[in-house]
């Protein structure tokens, strides 16, 4: 396969030869149709002006005369009706004549050799140095009838012009193609430096470097592409935290498993140490249930988003319900529970829903403060509704905040060894209100809490 160097290269030149084929025929139909008259008619003239000239002028000497007018840039022939023909000038490269063309024009017509010579192409028309291509008047002098036939002496008159367009021509086809090669060369680099990033990215190295400089589509494609790559980047260190993080959030509870089995083994273990162990397994295994069906979920929302099963139902008696679900942990907790839940249909899943209210309303109460608050509340402006949590737990920072969607991802490492969790309740909630067509946003202040606000769009 041809490279798209060579291909450019070679597709140019050919627009450039069939542009001067199609130059070529245009012009020829242009001589034809035009120039090739006007030519006639002003070498008539011409001739013309001799005979009118040499008419008025009896005394002088008619061989002088056509002499002097052929060195100033003519071929002439003159014939007399005896038949004797005399040439003036520069050779004719075909001197043939029918007879009875020299008869009209010494009974007194004019021969039109220059507007019908053969229609051939302009450049052998034009330049064709035979007697035919020329113009033939009668002409008086001293009482004998001849006929004057005379064309220009091209070669004399572009004798050095002819050299000069013929160099000018040629070094127009040699700079045309020059051009063109290092023109290609320098529009297809871009592209080249593309290919070589695109074998980077595929071998795992995602920093390149491309010039997004330039104003044109290049430099837009090199700007999207480097875009591109700063994605798949973070991708792919997402894709090796999640790894990370799942691979220890299994781990984990299964050491556990194993590590209280074995002690479940030894004799002499009293029943109370028993039952305390059987719980912590029991608990592990709650907590690998639970990541699974999180994992599971997840899957499922990334998978198919025909998942969703819509239906009209009361959003705030939802709400409503998982407080009344969470209130002995609340009142553990001793919070503070304020809410406004003012009825407000919605026309959306109602289990998955149900998940987000879940996730948003037990990290309230997880990270929340002893003796904190929560505040939630329903409201429906214009085309959406808006449903807030917001708490006055420890909170996050800016760079926590940025990153609380992520997979896997817990704010504050410290914190993430005294609550438990997956890290997978915000992903979710963010997938959900995104398969709904709506957003979620977080603002957060450390040490002051936490406000998550979901928009969901009426349809």
């Amino acid at each position: 396969m041809k490279s798209l160097y060579t291909k450019f290269v070679v597709i140019t030149i050919g627009i450039m030869l069939l542009s001067g084929v199609l130059a070529f025929i245009a012009s020829n139909t242009y001589y034809q149709q035009k120039l090739k008259p006007a030519n006639d008619q002003k070498n008539t003239d011409i001739a013309l002006e001799m005979a009118y000239f040499v008419e008025k002028h009896p005394t002088i000497n008619l061989n002088d005369y056509l002499k002097n007018l052929s060195t100033i840039g003519y071929q002439i022939y003159l014939v007399e009706r005896s038949g004797y023909e005399t040439f003036f000038g520069a050779k004719f490269r075909n001197t043939e004549l029918p007879s009875a063309t020299k008869e009209r024009v010494l009974k007194g017509e004019i021969y039109h050799g220059m507007l019908h010579f053969p229609k051939q192409t302009f450049v052998t028309g034009f330049f064709a140095n035979e007697l035919s291509n020329s113009i033939g008047v009668p002409l008086t002098h001293q009482g004998k009838k001849y006929a004057l036939f005379i064309r220009p002496d091209i070669k004399l008159l572009f004798n050095e012009m002819h050299v000069l367009f013929g160099w000018l021509f040629g070094l127009m086809i040699v700079l045309s193609i020059l051009m063109v090669i290092v023109s290609t060369k320098y529009l297809v680099r871009p592209i080249s430096k593309l290919t070589t990033a695109t074998k980077s990215l595929s071998h795992g190295n995602f920093f390149v470097e491309l010039d997004t400089k330039r104003r044109d589509e290049l430099g837009v494609l090199s700007h999207s592409f480097q875009q591109m790559a700063r994605k798949l980047e973070q991708s792919d260190e997402m894709r090796k935290e999640f790894i990370s993080n799942i691979s220890h959030d299994i781990q984990s509870p299964l050491s556990n498993i194993k590590g209280y089995t074995n002690l479940l083994e030894k004799e002499g273990l009293s029943s109370n140490d028993r039952l305390q162990y059987i719980s912590v397994i029991n608990g592990e295994i709650s907590r690998l249930s639970n990541l699974t069906k999180q994992l599971l979920l997840l899957a499922s929302l990334d998978r198919n988003e025909d998942i969703l099963k819509k239906k009209p139902y009361n959003v705030s008696q939802q709400i409503k319900e998982l407080i009344r679900n969470y209130q002995w942990l609340i009142n553990e907790k001793e919070i503070m529970l304020s809410y406004s839940l003012p009825d407000t249909i919605f026309f959306g899943d109602s289990s998955l829903l149900n998940t987000v209210w879940d996730n948003l309303l037990t990290n309230a109460i997880k990270y929340n403060n002893h003796e904190g608050s929560i505040e939630i509340s329903v409201e429906k402006r214009e085309k959406s509704i808006y449903i807030t949590f917001k708490d006055t737990g420890i909170g996050m920072n800016e760079e926590e905040v940025e990153r609380i969607f992520d997979r896997f991802y817990r704010a504050d490492v410290a914190r993430s060894k005294t609550v438990k969790g997956t890290g997978l309740g915000l992903s979710i909630v963010a997938t959900i209100v995104k398969l709904h067509g709506g957003k979620t946003v977080v603002k957060s202040k450390k040490n002051e809490g936490t406000t998550v606000s979901v928009e969901l769009p009426i349809d």
